[in-house]
């Protein structure tokens, strides 16, 4: 499977030769060594970004990685065109891709649909290893910097340039957005069917709240079995 057509154009705004080709290098093969074995994840354009929290469904690490370059290119505006800073973007978009891309090494999918961590996630996490990567194949320090501060409070150390700021504001940001608008969906479906629908997508749960905002409680009632019905066929027809 080749790169996400999206992704490959995020990364052919990355102006540097050298930093492209190494991002190509990397993608193309989103798989690690460790000792005497290879481990292969699952694939990227089905993997989620966290297994219980924001983007929790298949394509959702795709959806996080183009909302966070969104948000980082509109927060570099900012910076640019409002405070006078200056913000290498090829570290920015290279940070926000890069920070998450080892998650579908550590995670695998139950016959459920739940996931949990792999035999790899298990014991050692999705940063430490893209960084342990990074560091092998020589990319630049400040971005390894990026990548390692992106988690804000829940990394090694905290941001200490602008392109890691952003990179970690972009992804604190996505994933507050994303997991309250599952959240909302997901009260508004238990409220009125009493079910609990753990799996949905970000656009099924814009679906869902849009549908509420306007037909009200009693056109979210009506609408509501439509989407389910529209859901169950499309799990139907899956091979």
């Amino acid at each position: 499977m080749g790169i996400h057509l999206r992704l490959m154009e995020a990364i052919n705004k990355i102006r540097d030769d050298s930093l492209r080709s190494k991002m190509l290098d990397l993608l193309g093969d989103l798989s690690i060594k460790v000792g005497d074995k290879r481990f292969t994840g699952l694939p990227l354009n089905e993997a989620p970004a966290s297994r219980l929290h924001h983007h929790s469904y298949p394509g959702g690490l795709i959806d996080h990685i183009l909302s966070m370059l969104n948000i980082a290119f509109a927060l570099c505006d900012s910076v640019e065109n409002i405070y006078g800073g200056k913000v290498n973007r090829d570290l920015v978009i290279c940070g926000i891709i890069l920070h998450d891309i080892f998650k579908p090494l550590t995670y695998e999918q139950r016959e459920d649909g739940r996931y949990v961590f792999s035999p790899l996630g298990e014991r050692i996490d999705h940063l430490t290893l893209i960084v342990s990567e990074l560091l092998k194949r020589d990319f630049p320090i400040d971005l390894i910097h990026v990548v390692v501060t992106s988690h804000g409070s829940g990394s090694p150390i905290s941001p200490k340039t602008i392109e890691a700021l952003i990179c970690h504001l972009a992804d604190e940001v996505d994933s507050k957005l994303n997991g309250e608008i599952l959240n909302a969906a997901k009260y508004l479906v238990k409220e009125v069917t009493k079910e609990e629908w753990e799996k949905m997508d970000a656009k099924t749960a814009m679906k869902i709240l849009a549908l509420k905002a306007e037909g009200g409680w009693e056109g979210f009632r009506e609408g509501i079995k439509l989407i389910k019905k529209n859901i169950e066929a499309e799990t139907s027809s899956t091979p």
